[in-house]
């Protein structure tokens, strides 16, 4: 039933965010309503096919076999049948912060890829913990979705000031307002789809693994280190909410534009899974 309401949700968010692309274009004529309807569908067609190319090539992951990743590839292996799912490639990323993430439009095309950071920081029930969570997200669909939201989220801020230098003249505040305003409202449905699917992929993981005390003790770790060691030097990325933690979500004010919830309620509802 959960499962079923998040997907409801997302496919109302999604369906919003592409509205509002349509609704900065039409501001501007039907010129504009035209340019927004082509530049939100093409950049739909691009996160439907290429998204996890992007996401990987950012974090300049490289794939790992048997050979290689011995011992984490079997891992993936394992955990994929437990969840029934085909077996995704395994990506490891050269970065110290440590975090994971998973991508692809269907577990047919998916791949997980950890940083190095991870495999040095987590013991292996806490990495078979943050694996089973990014298999979760694979079976459930949440890998497009996510990016095909970060994609639309990012066109749309795009689209705001392209439309404020190359719209009409006489609507420069009106232009410069949705500038501005569009990409937070994007940017607010993105926090939500990630924050309401953080849940079930963390209560799935717990089933896939078998038990949800090593993901409990992986996110304590990953959320302490990753706040000293952070990715992309402490800068926000539109990819931010596709990792299990958010890279660095800072503290106060910037805690609203956090694309996760707290740490501490995923753990408090672990543990009532446990």
């Amino acid at each position: 039933m959960t499962r079923f309401v998040n997907n409801t949700k997302t496919a109302v968010f999604l369906g919003a965010l592409f509205g509002l692309i349509l609704l900065i274009g039409s501001r501007f004529g039907p010129f504009g309503l035209t340019m927004a309807f082509i530049f939100g569908g093409s950049m739909t067609v691009i996160a439907f096919f290429f998204s996890d190319k992007i996401a990987l090539k950012s974090m300049q992951a490289k794939e790992v076999d048997e050979k290689s990743a011995p011992d984490l590839v079997t891992m993936v292996s394992r955990l994929a049948r437990n969840a029934n799912l085909p077996m995704p490639r395994v990506y490891v990323c050269p970065h110290e912060g440590p975090n994971a993430f998973a991508t692809g439009r269907n577990p047919r095309h998916a791949a997980v890829a950890v940083t190095q950071g991870a495999l040095k920081l987590l013991n292996y029930d806490e990495l078979e913990g943050v694996v089973a969570h990014e298999l979760a997200h694979v079976k459930n669909r949440d890998t497009l979705i996510s990016c095909v939201a970060a994609t639309i989220a990012g066109a749309i801020s795009s689209l705001g000031w392209m439309m404020l230098w190359f719209g009409d003249r006489d609507n420069l505040l009106a232009g410069l307002a949705m500038a501005i305003l569009a990409p937070i409202a994007a940017g607010l449905i993105q926090m939500a789809v990630s924050r309401s699917r953080e849940y079930v992929a963390d209560a799935d993981g717990a089933a896939i693994a078998g038990t949800p005390f090593g993901l409990i003790s992986a996110l304590q770790k990953l959320e302490a280190v990753s706040q000293r060691v952070p990715l992309h030097n402490g800068r926000q990325t539109s990819h931010d909410h596709m990792f299990i933690v958010q890279p660095f979500s800072g503290k106060g004010l910037s805690r609203l534009r956090s694309t996760h919830p707290s740490t501490e309620d995923r753990i408090t509802k672990l543990r009532e899974v446990a």
